[in-house]
């Protein structure tokens, strides 16, 4: 019995050097391998052989050495430290890839920068300041003119077309995001399988699932535990994504599509009157169907490092690209003070306070929706600019003033249509008195914009109203801007260089009235003078009134200061994710020198348990034939 239990220890020896110098070959094989972790052969002793028992010890005789289990060598610590770093890095890097396309866009890096056409502009109305009643220099300025539109333009399309383009990429996420979940499903239950006997561990289809733990902690915030049956849940965003037993898939919606959701239909099926489905935006917003489509991602409070919300490229994205096309309209005006006295000089402060706290409240709305959305801050600060520039030029050459006109006032609109207003009203209408005219005629054009809007005119049909103080008027009214319509806006879309003056320069309004064909001077020098006149600052946030030029170069100061800063986190990001990674594959990794040393020492374990068990053989040989 104890030449047979010696024999026994000898071959488990064998086996047990075996088992090692196995797993040390399949570590050589996947030395290259991504995602391979190093794996390693956990032995222990054979259960000992009770003899008997004395009064001070227990006789027991051991069996040799035995494999408890291959495992794998990693910390578990470092993965989920690298796996919300990575998700950091994700989200910092989409959003400064926006940033480099919308400096690419703006021409800054490749010697085409807008601020070429601006230049050219203002260097035609300098020219026309020289010698306006010249043809030429007018029609420089309306070729300029187009140029500017067209290239302002451009840039809008651009811009916007690259927004939409965003949708791909977060639908892309999302499919990427649900075949991970389905592949760890799939995963869970074969490891589970594997393992259920206690008596293997499932190691490569680990190194496999805990890569795609990695690669989903890039695109979305995670969390996730191993239960005792070897299954991995995966919580997504603070939501149950990869259950023990299914997938609780993401997917997407359109914004117009949520939105229609919550309106209430009248009887027919239709929309509530003064909302169109095609004024809602077609981007994607990711949900989670099987929770009533409750979106993914709450914005109302933004991501940011102290609440360790700034993680997954799917959100950055998501911040990146915002919720729609921004315009001028997005960025609050501050209420003038000196706008806020009645004719006898009193300040209206209760109209005043009101007009300030609207404001406050469209500053905090800027600052949630538009200022966090790299694309969507870029759009309202760049149409606020060409509506600045537009508007501008236009008020000078076709110059507006104000009258009161009592309740009742009936006027005919661009379409034929006709609007009565319901109480007394401050309207604008040409100035005929003071606005220059053109160099054709006679009759002179009188009221020719540089820039019109495509849709709408700029004054109404001239009629007949009736001012306040009852007197009457053949006025030609100003169809203002409305917000609510964007055909009415001078906004990126909607302008272009007038049709009129493009055909004809000589309608350019840049001559005296009286019938002495003499050019208005005054008009072309407050032309150069308004482009040297502060107009608005950059955003909110800012105290700083900004001319054209001063305006356009706070606005690039701003982009490349954003992707500065980003650049700076994505860099600090990186070295620490790869600090992180390099710290995983310490303990991880499989070092060739490392593991050739095992096989050396494995197989000299392995010889010695073979001349061991020549020994234990010999002796069982003499014993047998001396008998």
């Amino acid at each position: 019995m104890s030449l047979m239990g010696s024999l026994y220890i000898g071959v488990s020896g064998l086996r047990a050097s075996q088992y090692s110098l196995n797993t040390t070959g399949h570590n050589l094989a996947n030395v290259d391998t991504e995602g391979y972790v190093r794996q390693q052969v956990l032995l222990g002793s054979s259960p000992f052989v009770n003899l008997g028992q004395t009064a001070y010890n227990t006789l027991q005789s051991g069996l040799g050495v035995d494999t408890q289990a291959v495992l794998q060598v990693r910390d578990t610590f470092l993965d989920k430290a690298y796996r919300r770093e990575v998700g950091r890095q994700g989200f910092y890097d989409s959003q400064y890839e926006t940033v480099d396309e919308i400096e690419n866009q703006m021409g800054e890096l490749q010697g085409v920068a807008f601020q070429n056409n601006l230049e050219d502009l203002w260097e035609a109305l300098q020219e026309l300041a020289k010698e306006p009643d010249s043809l030429v220099t007018r029609a420089s300025l309306i070729e300029t003119g187009v140029s500017f539109i067209e290239r302002a333009e451009n840039i809008h399309n651009q811009l916007k077309e690259y927004q939409l383009n965003l949708n791909s990429k977060i639908k892309s996420n999302v499919d990427r995001i649900n075949e991970i979940g389905d592949r760890i499903d799939e995963l869970n239950n074969k490891i589970s399988g594997y393992e259920a006997a206690k008596q293997e561990h499932a190691n490569d289809l680990r190194d496999e699932r805990n890569s795609l733990l990695d690669e989903l902690g890039q695109l979305i915030k995670i969390s996730y535990r191993e239960n005792p049956q070897g299954k991995v849940t995966v919580v997504a965003e603070g939501v149950p994504f990869v259950l023990e037993d299914m997938v609780l898939h993401m997917s997407t919606k359109t914004i117009a599509d949520l939105q229609f959701e919550k309106l209430e239909l009248d009887e027919d099926g239709n929309l509530p009157e003064g909302i169109s489905a095609n004024e809602n935006s077609q981007m994607l917003v990711p949900i989670w169907p099987s929770y009533g489509d409750a979106e993914v991602f709450d914005f109302n409070r933004l991501p940011s490092l102290e609440e360790r919300t700034d993680i997954g490229s799917l959100k950055g994205l998501l911040l990146a690209r915002g919720t729609k096309v921004a315009n001028y309209l997005d960025i609050p005006v501050a209420p003038v003070k000196d706008n806020f006295y009645d004719e006898d000089g009193e300040f209206l402060s209760e109209e005043y306070d009101f007009a300030l706290n609207e404001y406050n409240l469209a500053v905090e709305k800027y600052n949630r929706e538009i200022n966090p959305s790299i694309i969507m801050s870029t759009q309202a600060q760049f149409d606020q600019l060409i509506h600045g520039i537009v508007t501008t030029l236009n008020d000078i050459l076709c110059p507006n003033k104000e009258v009161v006109i009592p309740a009742g006032t009936t006027v005919t609109m661009p379409n034929g249509t006709e609007y009565t207003y319901e109480e007394d009203t401050t309207i604008k209408i040409l100035d005929e008195e003071n606005a220059p005219i053109g160099m054709d005629g006679p009759p002179a054009t009188l009221g020719e914009e540089l820039f019109s809007r495509k849709s709408i005119p700029r004054y109404l049909d001239p009629q007949e109203i009736t001012l306040e103080d009852g007197t009457t008027l053949t006025a030609r009214i100003y169809y203002e801007e409305d917000k609510s319509d964007n055909y009415s806006l001078y906004t990126l879309g909607e302008i272009r260089v007038n049709q009129k003056v493009l055909e004809d320069q000589s309608k350019l309004p840049l001559t005296l009235q009286g019938g002495t064909k003499d050019y208005d001077l005054e008009t072309a020098n407050k032309l150069v003078t308004a482009w040297q006149t502060p107009f608005a600052t950059l955003d909110p946030n800012t105290l700083t009134m900004n001319n054209f030029d001063q305006y356009y170069n706070a606005f690039i100061g701003e982009i490349a200061a954003k992707g500065e800063k980003l650049d700076s986190i994505c860099k600090n990001q990186q070295v620490m994710t790869d600090s992180l990674n390099n710290q995983r594959m310490e303990v991880a990794g499989v070092s060739s020198d490392e593991e050739l040393t095992n096989m050396i020492k494995f197989h000299h374990a392995y010889n010695a348990a073979a001349r061991y068990v020549n020994v234990v053989d010999d002796m069982l040989e003499h014993l047998l034939t001396r008998m």
